[in-house]
């Protein structure tokens, strides 16, 4: 819709209101989000930025906008003023495409320089969408994003640094590989030589790459995939009830315990939701896997552990297709008890 837009107006209502409302804040309830919040300046009185998100009641958020259109320039922007004089951590630049995230990595409530993220709503991945679930009324917590803030930013300058250097090497990046596989000295000439070869090299490397992860997920198109099991502990398992927990999820949950209940104290079966698969376990053990669901993607399968810690998958059409894998998940438990007796 932007060549539709023709104002800044336009732009918050068509681009950055939907934003907001897609991270679960209601964009007509004031105790949730204030457009015009009010952000005095010393002496100055009646500052205002575009919007202030809340949570209980306590601003989380402050959101600058700018036309679809603009560069998004901070040195010229009214956030870093708005910042000093409001108690969030996060300030957001945005023309309703790019999103920019900052907050006070290097002086306290003094807004850095430099995003710590930023992501373009029109080239979206998985990372970008796992980054910004944090974000969303139901997970936001400062402290938690606030920890990975300072890893974000500092990975996107080394992910540039790369991309500039696999571009355009340098004379000090071309040095650095020819030192250590040419014995002669690096004359001009050499060096000349070198930037060619790094450059090719890198672009060789990176092809190859991408010819390996295809090679890859042809081989994982077959129905029954065997992979093999990452060992305790696993850091993206969460115990317990997450946000991510769909309904979906809950509904396969809930058969494989209604299977299990004859042979089972129900309180005994337990979930750790994973941002690939759900497990399914005996005693909140992660040694104690009964099984597998893999529902995140477009086909759907339930994995079983052998006892190399080798998974199988069958795929399976809808959830009722679980039950035709009753014997399977019943061996499974019986075999974990078995060991444990």
């Amino acid at each position: 819709m932007k060549d539709s837009i023709q104002t800044e107006e336009a732009t918050k209502n068509a681009f950055i209101m939907p934003f907001i409302n897609a991270l679960g804040f209601d964009v007509f309830n004031p105790h949730e989000v204030i457009p015009e919040f009010i952000a005095d300046l010393g002496i100055k009185k009646g500052e205002k930025v575009d919007y202030c998100i809340q949570k209980d009641d306590k601003p989380c958020i402050i959101i600058e906008c700018k036309h679809w259109s603009e560069k998004l320039d901070p040195h010229n922007s009214q956030l870093f003023r708005y910042f000093h004089v409001t108690t969030t951590r996060f300030a957001i630049l945005t023309n309703g495409i790019v999103y920019r995230f900052y907050t006070d990595l290097i002086e306290p409530n003094k807004m850095d320089d430099k995003p710590f993220w930023e992501f373009t709503i029109t080239d979206m991945n998985e990372a970008s969408v796992n980054e910004l679930k944090k974000f969303t009324k139901s997970n936001f917590n400062v402290e938690q994003i606030l920890s990975t803030a300072s890893e974000l930013k500092y990975t996107k300058g080394v992910k540039d640094l790369l991309a500039a250097e696999l571009k355009e090497p340098s004379s000090d990046f071309v040095r650095l590989f020819a030192k250590q596989v040419y014995p002669g000295m690096l004359s001009a000439k050499a060096m000349e030589q070198f930037t060619s070869i790094v450059r090719k090299s890198s672009q060789q490397l990176i092809s190859d790459m991408i010819n390996d992860r295809l090679k890859s997920a042809l081989t994982k198109e077959n129905e029954v995939i065997t992979i093999t099991s990452i060992e305790e502990p696993m850091p993206e398992a969460v115990v317990g009830p997450r946000t991510d927990f769909t309904a979906q999820e809950q509904e396969a949950f809930f058969i494989v315990k209604s299977i299990l209940r004859q042979k089972l104290d129900s309180s005994r079966i337990v979930y750790r939701d994973t941002a690939s698969y759900l497990n399914i376990l005996i005693d909140d053990n992660i040694r104690k896997t009964i099984c597998r669901l893999w529902l995140n993607g477009s086909k759907h399968y339930i994995g079983f552990l052998d006892a190399d810690k080798k998974e199988t998958r069958y795929e399976i059409a809808n959830l009722d297709a679980v039950y035709q894998h009753t014997d399977k998940i019943i061996a499974a438990a019986e075999a974990i008890e078995g060991k444990g007796k």
